[in-house]
């Protein structure tokens, strides 16, 4: 396949027949008794079709050596929820972690993560939070609709317990956001709370628009427990004098304790 299947082109057929699992894929080609496969690929945006020779392996299994992956999964924080149930989270796109492009999500689901390790930031190298996703539906919150830049959008059909009592925040622009002493809510330790954090600067015209809050971690418990900003914070909102002004997008490499944050306005107008 190599030079005629390229990294993040979606296969979306097999000799005209539709492929949509890798399960799928995998018999389609291990049926074709060494004759040429047609694929129907999307590749940037544009359909195309190519063909490929499979080879029989050792195993004596036909295969036309790509890897592919049909799902994805990760751990990151829920935004904020409307009163129609609307949320939005991570404050920036799910990416292919190996072409490093925006995934194109069909449908997915969110659920509640139960957090079993957590790796402190270091510098040079960000921090993670490592959960167990249990797929029982008593644990799916709901529903995974659109994958943008500036985060994941959908509808919560059970609403977590923790924000059931929670009260509703006014939203501030970025216009309002001041220098000064704010808090992120996160469920790093295992429920949701507040830690204080500073914000530094604003950049209203922040390229990629999801880095226009600049902030560092001032909260004691949170630097002991994770050195700052790690990987899984992603969607914490971020509050000031009562409002939510943005979400938590990015951490500082070279500085776990400062990081980045999306203008709220911004994923409320994706």
């Amino acid at each position: 396949a190599k030079n005629v299947v390229r990294s993040g082109d979606c296969i979306l057929a097999v000799n005209g027949k539709k492929a949509s699992s890798k399960d799928e894929l995998v018999k389609m080609i291990s049926f074709c008794k060494g004759e040429k496969v047609r694929l129907k690929l999307l590749r940037d945006g544009e359909k195309i079709e190519v063909s490929i020779k499979p080879v029989r392996s050792q195993e004596g299994v036909y295969q036309i050596g790509i890897w592919v992956r049909d799902d994805i999964a990760g751990v990151g924080t829920l935004t904020y929820v409307n009163g129609k149930g609307e949320y939005g989270a991570l404050g920036h796109g799910i990416t292919d972690a190996d072409v490093g492009s925006l995934i194109d999500v069909h449908n997915g689901s969110i659920y509640e993560t139960t957090i079993l390790e957590i790796r402190k930031g270091q510098r040079g190298q960000p921090g993670e939070m490592s959960g167990m996703i249990n797929y029982k539906d008593e644990y799916k919150l709901g529903t995974i609709k659109e994958n943008t830049s500036v985060g994941i959008y959908g509808t919560l059909t059970n609403m977590p317990e923790e924000l059931e009592d929670a009260a509703a925040v006014p939203v501030a622009y970025k216009e309002s956001i001041k220098k000064g002493p704010a808090q992120i809510i996160s469920s790093v330790e295992g429920s949701r709370r507040a830690y204080d954090i500073e914000i530094q600067q604003t950049d209203y015209h922040s390229e990629g628009n999801n880095k226009g809050i600049q902030f560092q971690v001032t909260d004691k418990k949170l630097l002991k427990n994770t050195g700052g900003i790690i990987q899984g914070m992603s969607g914490s909102p971020i509050i000031q004098d009562g409002k939510i002004i943005g979400a938590v997008t990015h951490v500082f490499i070279s500085d776990s304790k400062m990081g980045y944050g999306i203008f709220i306005e911004n994923m409320l107008e994706h």
